[in-house]
């Protein structure tokens, strides 16, 4: 991100399927605005869709996602009203799910849980030492 020092946006939704291939398009857009390195949007936007599809499944409620940019840091939150933190788990061979958390913490440069463990996040920071 080249500009928009302390930039962020949120956006507040109903848990419903549909919405996480919405959530992938406006993550995506709005990063490219923020001139993210492509291979970065790629990564934020999988992290994204793992943490709202698991908001969706496991929390209760409305479902808001919020993404920052402050100092070189690239910050995704997922809140919902489950106040169960998401764990990593160790999906089976045959398992069709559980692999999703796995995916942001090899992606990010680091994730956890906050707010009492209604929130979930992961931090993504620039390689080579360059800022956005």
């Amino acid at each position: 991100m080249q500009s928009d020092i302390g930039a962020s946006f949120s956006v507040a939704f109903t848990p419903d399927e549909c919405q996480v291939a919405q959530m992938r398009q406006i993550t995506a857009t709005q990063l490219r605005r923020w001139q993210v390195p492509e291979a970065t949007v790629d990564s934020v936007v999988v992290a994204v869709s793992e943490l709202v599809t698991n908001g969706i499944q496991h929390g209760h409620g409305a479902i808001a996602l919020k993404v920052l940019c402050s100092d070189g840091v690239l910050r995704v939150e997922v809140t919902d009203g489950n106040a169960s933190p998401a764990k990593l788990t160790t999906a089976g061979d045959d398992d069709l799910s559980g692999r999703g958390l796995i995916l942001v913490a090899v992606l990010a440069h680091d994730w956890g849980v906050s707010d009492g463990g209604r929130t979930t996040w992961c931090e993504f920071r620039p390689s080579s030492g360059r800022t956005w």
